[in-house]
């Protein structure tokens, strides 16, 4: 019995207490670390068709922009399966309405191509991330011991003073603009995801099998465990 109420107790827990993050608001995360990130998404460019001379002025601001690097960044690029469900929805509504019977059979045979040419070409989709960080305190200034107990402590620090998440905020996203304009410089563009795309980010993420089935509501009508 001991073991049966053991059981259910681990299964009930949350999976919220595994990852890493302690909280999202304000279009930052917040890790269990008591450091933060914001995350760029990040357009591509097609360096293969480049001139000779773009392809060296692109080096060249890629070179100056990891020189006035002073802290990392993560790049992380996600490859999913292209998802038409809403396109094809639309059309098989467009043809329904259609009053001109050629037009609603090109309509009709154009959704099936495009339908099957995703199955059986498998194409996929791939969206470009980076992620930039910010620690309050370098890892210079912390032993090893604080590092250690951080993990376990400094969330609640955070939540406990909005004056020092602001604070902390600001100094990021004061990188953030220093990234952005980086990039810019290499005709990259970026945007910063807000609270919403982030947590649709993670949730996609942590969720690759189910994430297309199980559509993820809005923030404000989000229940999240304490």
């Amino acid at each position: 019995m001991k073991s049966k109420k053991l059981a259910s107790k681990k299964i009930s827990k949350s999976s919220q207490s595994f990852l890493d993050i302690a909280e999202v608001k304000e279009d930052t995360v917040i890790l269990k670390d008591g450091t933060i990130r914001a995350v760029l998404l990040v357009s591509s460019i097609n360096f293969s068709l480049k001139s000779e001379d773009e392809q060296n002025a692109i080096i060249s601001s890629y070179i100056s922009f990891l020189n006035f690097l002073e802290y990392p960044l993560q790049i992380v690029i996600q490859s999913r399966k292209l998802d038409v469900d809403g396109y094809l929805n639309r059309l098989k509504k467009i043809e329904k309405e259609q009053t001109n019977e050629l037009l609603r059979m090109q309509t009709t045979d154009y959704r099936q191509y495009v339908s099957e040419l995703v199955e059986m070409g498998d194409i996929m989709n791939k969206r470009f991330y980076i992620v930039v960080p910010y620690d309050p305190l370098s890892d210079k200034q912390k032993s090893w011991m604080k590092r250690f107990f951080g993990v376990f402590s400094a969330a609640k620090k955070v939540k406990l003073s909005q004056n020092v998440f602001t604070k902390r905020r600001h100094d990021l996203f004061q990188r953030v603009e220093h990234v952005i304009s980086g990039l810019a410089s290499m005709s990259v563009k970026s945007v910063v995801l807000d609270t919403q795309s982030l947590i649709e980010l993670y949730y996609n993420t942590y969720n690759p099998d189910v994430y297309n089935q199980e559509k993820l509501v809005e923030i404000n009508k989000l229940r999240v465990e304490e």
